[in-house]
């Protein structure tokens, strides 16, 4: 097989080269909700092919790689008293399997313990590309599941307006769930 990045013989569809050289993250902050931080992996450019495969067979693997080279990376070093639980946003399986939750599986670690399920859009309004206004005007209106954590990691691929991990986390509170912090593999805003 070759690699989709240098084109080089690779077993990965990624080679480790290129992992190592381009798929290494540097961590993006911004804030939602005036105090729930959301740390972003890539600058959106670097992976915006990437990315653009999540609908497809292929970026099941794409998605694991990606989610290895950060959100593993971050599991392993993070330190943190409590358990806390980690939810894919909207983790339902679209194309065969559902992206957020290949990141969210990623995160398994001695003190994060990914859920499933738990929070998921009432509908199937595709808000990619959308405005601001087009996503406040349409809610997620999130399903709420429950699970035994109090403390929360919300997982998306991508944060843009912030209004989804925004809506998600307000779900959260009102039962009584407290969002620690966002991952996401890319900022929009951060290209």
């Amino acid at each position: 097989m070759r690699c989709l990045i240098c084109e080089g013989f690779s077993l990965w569809h990624i080679c480790t080269t290129c992992q190592k050289n381009l798929l290494s993250p540097t961590l993006h902050k911004r804030v939602v909700l005036d105090s729930i931080p959301v740390y972003s992996f890539y600058p959106y450019d670097a992976i915006e092919s990437l990315l653009l495969t999540k609908h497809t067979d292929l970026g099941f693997y794409i998605y694991k790689i990606l989610a290895k080279n950060s959100f593993t990376l971050f599991s392993q070093g993070w330190n943190y008293k409590n358990t806390v639980a980690s939810l894919g946003v909207d983790d339902s399986s679209k194309s065969g399997y559902s992206h957020t939750a290949v990141l969210n599986r990623s995160l398994k670690s001695h003190n994060i313990i990914p859920h499933y399920g738990k929070i998921r859009a009432s509908h199937d309004y595709q808000y990619a590309g959308k405005s601001l206004e087009e996503r406040i005007q349409n809610p997620r209106q999130f399903i709420y599941r429950p699970f035994p954590e109090e403390e929360v990691i919300l997982v998306d691929d991508i944060v843009t307006t912030g209004s989804t991990l925004s809506e998600a986390a307000e779900r959260l509170e009102k039962q009584e769930k407290k969002v620690i912090l966002c991952l996401t593999l890319s900022d929009a805003q951060n290209r």
